[in-house]
């Protein structure tokens, strides 16, 4: 159930609300959790506008991108790291209507500690998650 953050430089995205929800749907489908509000409803992206002078490369460049991907360890194997780290690169790219910025976006997964994820004043375990979305399948 990550919290996706994106900062940029204000103006680099005109529909912030579709690019979060994108992002959002994007880290679910590679995370491969079932379609239920447990993930749905806590699975979102944040998008952070930043004053142009308020980030820099070396060289003075402002027009970079971070997106940050906090998720439980574990589960995002090799190859959904590469898929996360991909897509959400390509759906920022195509959210700027500029293709260029794919080289200059940077994606940060991080995985939580066991028992760093919390919501509703509970820090979740992986055995927390698995169990809440047995009981939701389950209808109970």
């Amino acid at each position: 159930m990550p919290m996706i953050d994106v900062y940029s430089a204000t103006g680099t995205f005109s529909d912030k609300h579709a690019l979060a929800k994108d992002l959002a749907a994007a880290v679910m489908r590679w995370e491969q959790v079932p379609p239920i509000s447990l993930f749905s409803k806590n699975t979102a992206a944040f998008i952070h506008d930043l004053p142009p002078d308020s980030l820099s490369n070396v060289d003075g460049d402002s027009n970079y991108v971070r997106v940050q991907v906090p998720t439980p360890v574990g589960v995002l194997d090799r190859d959904k790291q590469l898929g996360v780290v991909r897509e959400l690169t390509d759906i920022v790219a195509a959210a700027a209507g500029d293709p260029t910025l794919k080289d200059r976006t940077w994606v940060l997964i991080t995985e939580s500690p066991e028992g760093g994820w919390g919501i509703n004043g509970h820090a979740y375990t992986g055995a927390d998650i698995a169990a809440a979305a047995r009981k939701e399948l389950a209808g109970t």
